[in-house]
């Protein structure tokens, strides 16, 4: 992969581009999503990145709602019109993963060993974590608190030291 060129994310889905109409917005992301995860599949490690589908919420996939609403109780999550317009942004930090701008490490949540995919640009996280033949994506988001992007530096800092000694 070519790490001279900077990295330009794919453009924003807005909601004001579908009238206001939250439904077909909430459609239009959704296809994106189906596309990017289910009918295709992004490959990290040269390995299939695969995505949660059950249990459904609302009717749509898991993966999609949680990555596209917010809040703590799973079950009652409220969408996130930033998230919506950002649908793109996780397979295009997947299939990126190995420029210079994605930063990537991994960490151990519970019994889970992660992978972590941060760029400090968009201040966007993907994290993946992996099963015995494929990577589960687990979850994306905006960092939205400078409190949490440098714990996330400091965590990848950390990370490349214990790598590197």
């Amino acid at each position: 992969m070519n790490n001279d060129r900077k990295l330009v994310f794919p453009e924003l889905l807005y909601l004001n581009d579908f009238n206001g109409n939250f439904q077909n917005y909430l459609l239009a992301a959704y296809v994106i999503f189906e596309y990017d995860f289910i009918k295709t599949q992004p490959l990290y490690d040269k390995i299939k990145v695969n995505v949660r589908k059950y249990p459904e919420v609302e009717g749509l996939h898991r993966t999609f709602y949680h990555i596209t609403h917010e809040g703590e109780d799973e079950q009652n999550r409220t969408p996130d019109i930033r998230r919506m317009e950002q649908i793109r942004f996780p397979r295009f930090v997947i299939d990126n993963n190995k420029h210079c701008e994605i930063l990537t490490w991994r960490n151990t949540r519970g019994n889970d060993e992660r992978v972590l995919l941060f760029n400090k640009t968009e201040n966007y996280l993907v994290v993946l974590t992996k099963r015995k033949e494929y990577y589960l994506f687990i979850t994306a988001y905006y960092v939205e608190t400078e409190h949490r992007k440098r714990a996330l530096l400091k965590e990848h800092e950390t990370y490349i030291k214990t790598k590197t000694a």
